[in-house]
């Protein structure tokens, strides 16, 4: 059977203190696990579609657990590999009494940037409807970037529609100049591009919504999908939509309401939705992460989904 979805890249166990203070002082930790694009993938299996998960995980207890954690959530890890020769990455988040939230990596020399083109599952990533790529994985290492790049290449050639998110790490490059050039040129290939400001000032050199939707389309996106937090979000698809967001009472932790974002936009999509309906459900699943700590907790399901935009449309009639 082949994916709605697949998405690669880089998860982690994550260590959350049980607490808000700074790491130093903190003894006690929740384990969990946070990545990009296993927060997309197990996203859009919550919400009933068929993805699939690819990585390479360390030989070790942290690379076990992800890879049963993520598989029980109902995504596809029948491609993940494991290897002895490098750990799966860690990260601590830090919770300041005013909300901030930071996060600390320990990914250098990661058993996910040791990624390579042979690596990746061709068949899969021809057969699904979607491929979902980050800004992140190609940052990692130079073959983590041909692997980006050489699926990529694969769903083009297959007629996969890509999804590209930017999600900058700005620490992960070695330089501005490199980074720009890398994620351009993912730009310029991928059908669906989701940035947010902070990206499209970084890539664009403009903190303007439109402005930065009409950067994407013209390099060559069908859709651009610009990012605007609390506010919602702007769609153009050739014309351009303000999408209001979903008020959140409590905003208990942010990190990872983009990640639910792309995949409720995709999970839309998938259910043959325009793009203006697409951005409502994503704007939704993006409020939703933000009610609970860590990067996956607050994921609704499709139940919990269609409640929550049934109840909200019934506020506006």
């Amino acid at each position: 059977m082949t994916p709605d979805v697949l998405t690669l890249g880089e998860t982690m166990v994550l260590f959350s203190p049980d607490e808000p203070g700074p790491t130093k002082h903190q003894q006690t930790f929740k384990k969990s696990l946070g990545g990009a694009e296993s927060n997309v993938a197990i996203a859009l299996s919550r919400l009933g579609n068929d993805v699939t998960w690819h990585s390479t995980l360390g030989a070790d207890p942290h690379g076990n657990y992800i890879n049963s954690f993520v598989r029980g959530e109902g995504v596809d890890t029948s491609t993940v590999e494991f290897t002895d020769d490098a750990p799966t990455g860690i990260m601590f988040k830090e919770r300041r009494a005013l909300g901030e939230t930071s996060v600390y990596y320990y990914r250098h020399g990661s058993a996910a940037s040791t990624m390579t083109p042979d690596d990746l599952p061709a068949d899969a990533i021809a057969g699904a409807d979607y491929l979902h790529l980050t800004g992140i994985t190609p940052a990692l290492s130079d073959s983590c970037r041909e692997a980006t790049l050489a699926a990529v290449e694969c769903a083009r050639e297959a007629g996969t529609t890509i999804s590209f998110d930017p999600n900058i790490r700005h620490k992960l490059w070695e330089s501005d100049e490199e980074m720009r050039r890398t994620l351009l040129a993912l730009v310029e290939k991928s059908d669906i591009v989701l940035p947010g400001i902070e990206e499209g000032r970084t890539l664009f050199d403009t903190d303007a919504p439109d402005e930065i939707a009409n950067a994407c389309r013209d390099r060559g996106a069908t859709i651009a999908v610009v990012k605007l937090g609390a506010e919602g979000a702007l769609v153009d698809d050739g014309e351009a939509t303000r999408v209001p967001g979903y008020e959140v009472e409590r905003v208990v932790d942010p990190i990872g309401a983009g990640d639910g974002f792309a995949a409720g936009f995709l999970d839309g999509r998938l259910r043959g939705l325009d793009a203006v309906e697409a951005t409502k459900r994503a704007n939704a699943v993006g409020a939703f992460a933000t009610t609970v700590t860590g990067d996956v907790e607050g994921l609704p399901t499709k139940r919990e989904l269609d409640v929550f935009l049934g109840e909200r449309e019934a506020l506006h009639r």
